[in-house]
């Protein structure tokens, strides 16, 4: 997975660095002594990030496999994220819930699904429930704390920051100017792709600190609207490997509109453009 990592950066685009780290990272697992699985189980996140040629990002990686068999990363520049996987490890949340949140509110991480819960989009879903979204949002909340505290050893407090967004704005511009171009490498998505087409651009790209992952939305609510080249979909790292999803839209109404707004930060996009 490591070294699948590496190459599909490389073919997508990404910071060679980033691509050189995961190679690396890959040859001193195939090389150590022992299996990871051995130092993970004995010595927690710590172990993993003192071998050679991992360090906490890779480290962190490499706990989620072996924790779910699966890395969420990967799939995604795979085309093959499965969002309500993810969500059912979520206790309260079955298949049918899975489905309308990853639908729905167009997020396929926990990160972005907490944020959701916090910010009233969860609780205005049909058929949810005050009680029931609270109850999801606390369960959530104490898995990520438990996630946050083993990878940064902090509390999710102390790590609550966001890009700006004139940065994020910045991205989804770069992105949409790149796969209207045809300058952006695509991948071939799981679902709504009967045929197996390679249509949708993939982005990588840095700003400062962040490293930014952007792809076109490819929800069932995106294909209903036909806005599957409107909505952007933008995944960012931070400094500590934590990572964020935000969409990106073209705003309907109100003194947004006709211009990209990032879903649920609209009054700060507004001051950014007013400042403009």
């Amino acid at each position: 997975m490591l070294r699948e990592m590496a190459t599909l950066l490389d073919a997508q685009g990404g910071n060679p660095y980033r691509a050189r780290a995961y190679a690396h990272a890959a040859d001193a697992v195939a090389a150590w002594p022992e299996s990871v699985r051995a130092v993970f189980d004995r010595d927690g996140l710590a172990g993993l990030d003192a071998l050679p040629g991992v360090g906490p990002g890779i480290a962190a990686a490499i706990a989620e496999i072996l924790a779910c068999g699966r890395w969420g990363r990967l799939e995604r520049l795979r085309g093959e994220v499965d969002a309500e996987a993810v969500f059912r490890t979520v206790p309260g949340i079955g298949p049918e819930l899975a489905r309308l949140l990853h639908d729905e509110l167009g997020v396929d991480t926990l990160e972005a699904l907490e944020t959701a819960a916090y910010d009233g989009r969860l609780e205005r879903l049909p058929r949810l429930g005050a009680r029931r979204a609270a109850a999801i949002r606390a369960a959530l909340t104490a898995m990520l704390d438990r996630r946050r505290a083993a990878r940064r050893g902090t509390s999710a407090a102390m790590a609550d920051h966001e890009p700006p967004v004139e940065v994020l704005l910045d991205v989804d511009r770069e992105y949409l100017e790149g796969a209207a171009a045809g300058r952006l490498p695509t991948i071939a998505p799981r679902r709504f792709n009967p045929q197996g087409e390679a249509w949708l651009p993939v982005l990588h790209a840095h700003r400062g600190d962040w490293h930014f992952t952007a792809l076109f939305s490819n929800t069932a609510r995106a294909h209903e609207l036909g806005r599957t080249r409107d909505w952007v979909v933008i995944y960012a790292e931070d400094s500590a490997h934590a990572e964020r999803q935000y969409t990106v839209v073209t705003a309907t109404g109100g003194r947004l509109a006709g211009r990209r707004a990032v879903r649920g930060r609209e009054a700060a996009c507004l001051a950014a453009y007013d400042g403009r």
